[in-house]
Order: structure tokens, then C-alpha cells, then sequence
């Protein structure tokens, strides 16, 4: 990609038409197998233009974890059915309840405290009741304490839709979801179903980390809703951690675009006592000799882990970075760079989150 002087560096560039492209085939995909999706923008910061193209091309509502976020799109003139991902704070009930339509919970004072906001504003609220499969994050552990809240919820609360039951793997305790926990979510639904005696509208298996049992034909047949954000904005965890080729995803509808500010040829093992850097790690450095290196007017205050970056030009190679600076060894590459020119990254889900929060990181959507 050719410098635009008319840019200002660094950019965070988003092509829509492959964003629209990657929206179409996870939709097919999991409708093929009767599974509805919430498309998650939290990664992207709520961009209204990426929730359109969600909404437009199959998601049947919008998530987020981030209740400023699902405000934002609503004033924006979102209004498809909004859903709030993280459990609701009690400081932020009235929004919850003012401005989304669905929320994941597991705690009955907040329940409680839900349905007495919807008594104030007449109204209705959905929940998703979420059951802890291992994973130790949100969800009641107890499976009797589970299926008696949501007994309460379903006769109890007037105000409040018993709309399904959920869990979430993978985020924190990183425990894999496997066709064996889904089919213990299942079991977990039909034994709250049995107790209100009615089917539940949903059973949530989970987030992007669900998509291998689907595209294994795995995944069990009553699981029919995802919560997708990663899977559709870069496609890239299945390919980097799973395995999977995907060709008919696009993994670089969203790159890092950053601008060489220096070019120097140093040794690559610092010279000096060595002591911690400026975020109190000790790090490890091997020495490789001399080295054509650049820095990259990009840092760890935008982009969190420089290891969640892959340059486009595969023969760079990422040597480490500070709060402001992006360092590369450009010795095997064939291009002649030169201070001004620009590199282009493609992302993981980390990256991604930081860089679109950065004030600093110049948003261009193509």
C-alpha cells in the first residue's frame, strides 16, 4: 500500500465490503444450522457503520458489553433488539432496562431490581440466565440454584421474560468448548423447561470459540444462538488457534497501518546493565547481531500485546515495542523502506479492542 500524505498516521482501516462478506457467511453457516446470531461490537468499539452492516446482512440484534456503547447506538438510530453482555451493574439498571432489550444475568437482586425498573418505565425486559460450565467467569454454579432462579424469574417476576439460559467458555478460564459441555447446556435447558413447562426461545452456547463445533457439524441441535463479534471483524482466532483454513473469510478486513519514523542499523542485544522496562517486565533478548531496524510511530498504549500483530510483508519481523513504538527488523525484506513509508499489520482480537478505543489511532473506513 502506497503512503497517502492526505492521511494521518497511525490508521485502523476497516473494509466493508469484506466486513459484509464475513457477516454473510458466518450468518449462512450458522443458519444452516438453525442457529441465530448477536453480533458483538464491543471489539469495535460499537462502530455504528460495523453494526449496520451486522443488522443488514443477518445478525438478528447487536451486543455489547458496555452499556455506554449500547446508549451510543441507540441514539444513533439503532432499533434492532440491543443486548447487554456483561452482568448489569446496579448503578446502571435504569439504562439497561431504558435502552436495551436482553440482558445476561445470574443474580436475583439484579433481576429483582430489573424488574422493578420496568414497573417504573412500563415496560418488558428478556433475560438470559447464565450457568457456569467450568469456565468461572459469570453464571450460577449450582445447578439446583440455577434451575430454582429461573423458576423464580419465570412466576415471580411479572416484568421480567424468561427468554432462554446461556454460558459463557473460554474468556477466562479458557476451557474449551467442547460438544460435551454443550450438550450438558442442553440438559441444563430441558431440566429448567421441564420446571416452567414450556421451551425456552434460546440456548446460547457461547461466543466466536463456539464456531469450530459448528463448522465440525458437532454442535447439538437444540443449541441455536451465538454471540459473535471476533468471528465476523477478523476471523482470525479459528485459522491462529484452532486450526481451521477458512478460506472464504477474509482475515485482513480490519488493519494496522503505521508510519516508519526511524531506520537504523544497531545491535540487537542492548548494551548496559540490564534492569526492567517501562512497564515493570524483565524482558528476555537474544543476540542476533547487527540489524536493519525501524521504528513504527505506534505503541502498546494502542495496541496492548505486540505478539497480536502479523506485518503483511511476512519477511518483517516484530522485535518488541514500547508505549509509543513499534520496533521491526526489516534485514530479509526486499522492499527498500524508507523513513515515511508505511507497514501494514493485520490483527488479533486484542489489538483490534485497543486500537479501536485509541484516540491516537486515525479510524478510515474504505
Amino acid at each position: 500500500m502506497n503512503l497517502d500524505k492526505n492521511l494521518r498516521y497511525p490508521i485502523l482501516e476497516v473494509n466493508l465490503d469484506k466486513l459484509t462478506q464475513n457477516t454473510e457467511n458466518i450468518v449462512k453457516l450458522c443458519g444452516q444450522n438453525n442457529i441465530f446470531i448477536t453480533g458483538v461490537v464491543k471489539g469495535c468499539n460499537a462502530s455504528i457503520e460495523i453494526s449496520k452492516i451486522f443488522l443488514d446482512h443477518g445478525c438478528q440484534s447487536i451486543g455489547s458489553s458496555r452499556i455506554e456503547q449500547l446508549i451510543s447506538l441507540r441514539k444513533k438510530g439503532i432499533e434492532a433488539d440491543l443486548m447487554m453482555l456483561r452482568l448489569p451493574m446496579a448503578s446502571e439498571i435504569a439504562d439497561v432496562v431504558k435502552y436495551s432489550n436482553i440482558s445476561l444475568n445470574s443474580e436475583r437482586t439484579t433481576l429483582e431490581q430489573i424488574n422493578s425498573e420496568c414497573t417504573v418505565l412500563n415496560t418488558q425486559h428478556k433475560v438470559i440466565l447464565m450457568y457456569d460450565l467450568g469456565d468461572l467467569r459469570e453464571g450460577v454454579w449450582s445447578t439446583e440454584e440455577f434451575i430454582n432462579l429461573a423458576e423464580y424469574v419465570e412466576t415471580e417476576l411479572s416484568r421480567v421474560e424468561l427468554y432462554g439460559i446461556g454460558t459463557n467458555l473460554g474468556c477466562y478460564g479458557s476451557v474449551k468448548t467442547t460438544e460435551e459441555k454443550m450438550q450438558q447446556l442442553v440438559q441444563i435447558a430441558e431440566m429448567v423447561e421441564e420446571r416452567i413447562q414450556r421451551k425456552l426461545k434460546v440456548i446460547s452456547g457461547g461466543t466466536t470459540f463456539a464456531l469450530p463445533l459448528v463448522l465440525d457439524g458437532k454442535m447439538p441441535s437444540r443449541i441455536n444462538h451465538l454471540r459473535i463479534g471476533e468471528g465476523m471483524l477478523l476471523s482470525k482466532d479459528l485459522q491462529y488457534f484452532f486450526g481451521y483454513n477458512l478460506d472464504f473469510m477474509h482475515k485482513n478486513a480490519i488493519k494496522l497501518i503505521a508510519q516508519i519514523i526511524e531506520i537504523q542499523d544497531k545491535p540487537s542485544f542492548p548494551d548496559g546493565e540490564l534492569f526492567v522496562d517501562s512497564f515493570g517486565n524483565f524482558p528476555q533478548y537474544n543476540d542476533k547481531g547487527r540489524q536493519k531496524r525501524a521504528l513504527l510511530a505506534v505503541g502498546k498504549q494502542d495496541f496492548g500485546d505486540h505478539n497480536k500483530l502479523f506485518p503483511v510483508d511476512a519477511s518483517i519481523e516484530i522485535i518488541g515495542s514500547s508505549s509509543d513504538h513499534l520496533i521491526v527488523d526489516l534485514s530479509q525484506s526486499a522492499k527498500e523502506y524508507r523513513v515515511g513509508d508505511i507497514v501494514e499489520f493485520t490483527l488479533l482480537y486484542q489489538s483490534m479492542l485497543y486500537l479501536f478505543l485509541s484516540a491516537s489511532i486515525n479510524k478510515v473506513l474504505v
